[in-house]
């Protein structure tokens, strides 16, 4: 397969702050006509998020509220890296923050850009194996989770009939599968 040419960057300039990201527009000329393109693209951290294991190899998920597409979802915890951690101290602070659980056996599995249409950060996925309740919930004020087990065989069905919503569990969860089994 050959490489495709690059596009050269005319210029950029900053855009609006959009709270959990930072819009700038880059003018990229098209190697293929030479015509100059405005495109937008979100800068901000990267995420993170955990395939959470009980001891008797239940899964640990969230049903929470998206805005974007006004529905609930079940999807795996998670969210941005702050600033000054890496993407396991964070992936250990959501895990906490938003179910309570916490765990000692954590494994990568690695990551995949967030959304390479616009964006410019990565999703990095972790599981944790033998979770336990260890705390209360600490939630930020836009937020609020339920959660929900299921077993092996139910997360399996809903990942084959496209029952998760927000890709970043999808991705993780395909990872999960591919590398370690579910």
């Amino acid at each position: 397969m050959k490489e495709l040419p690059s596009w050269k960057i005319v210029r950029s300039e900053s855009g609006p702050d959009l709270k959990l990201f930072q819009a700038r527009f880059d003018y990229l000329q098209n190697p293929r006509n030479d015509s100059v393109e405005r495109m937008i693209i979100l800068t901000g951290n990267d995420s993170t998020n955990v395939v959470p294991v009980l001891p008797d190899g239940r899964l640990l998920f969230v049903r929470q509220f998206r805005f974007g597409i006004r529905a609930e979802t079940t999807e795996l915890p998670g969210g941005i890296v702050d600033d000054g951690e890496d993407s396991r101290q964070a992936a250990e602070r959501e895990l906490r923050e938003e179910t309570g659980y916490s765990s000692q056996n954590w494994t990568y599995l690695g990551k995949v850009p967030s959304n390479p249409v616009f964006m410019d950060s990565y999703i990095h996925h972790w599981i944790a194996r033998d979770i336990h309740l260890t705390d209360p919930t600490d939630m930020d004020d836009g937020e609020w989770t339920e959660p929900l087990l299921l077993e092996p065989a139910q997360v399996k069905q809903k990942l084959q009939s496209g029952g998760f919503q927000h890709p970043h569990t999808t991705s993780a969860l395909m990872l999960l599968l591919l590398n370690h089994g579910l």
